[in-house]
């Protein structure tokens, strides 16, 4: 398992595939600029909350067996370790999060991509496609 650090709190290991399967080298590119958007966004969510939480990465990098196993999108942003599925310990703090996000986007702080809240299983999926995408959850 690959243990590079890619920023302050936020190490490759986290957003290797749930099966496994580390990130691929071709790939390390996508994956350090997510991470250096999510350390963005943590930062100033602590700053904003005055909590130092970390933010959790459920999914990051996924293989295609694994995307399909999962129900992923055929074109998953997954597949090129540029998406995220983040949570927080504290679960009342994460709308906030939600809000932030979409503002850190529309304010040009991170890089726009597909944002969504899936309330129904706490977590807030955020990747960096270079637009921004919203979808019903």
């Amino acid at each position: 398992m690959k243990q590079k650090q890619l920023t302050k709190n936020f190490n490759i290991s986290e957003f290797r595939c749930k099966d496994g399967t580390d990130v691929p080298e071709e790939l390390e590119n996508n994956v350090q600029e997510l991470a250096n958007n999510l350390q963005v966004i943590r930062d100033k969510f602590c700053l904003e909350t005055g909590v130092n939480m970390p933010l959790i990465i459920l999914s990051g990098y996924r293989s295609l067996k694994h995307n399909a196993k999962v129900k992923g999108a055929k074109n998953s942003q997954h597949l090129l370790a540029k998406a995220s599925d983040i949570t927080i310990s504290d679960k009342t703090l994460l709308n906030h999060l939600y809000i932030l996000i979409k503002e850190m986007i529309d304010m040009e702080l991170i890089t726009a991509g597909g944002i969504t809240f899936y309330k129904s299983k706490n977590f807030i999926h955020y990747d960096i496609r270079g637009v921004k995408v919203t979808w019903k959850t």
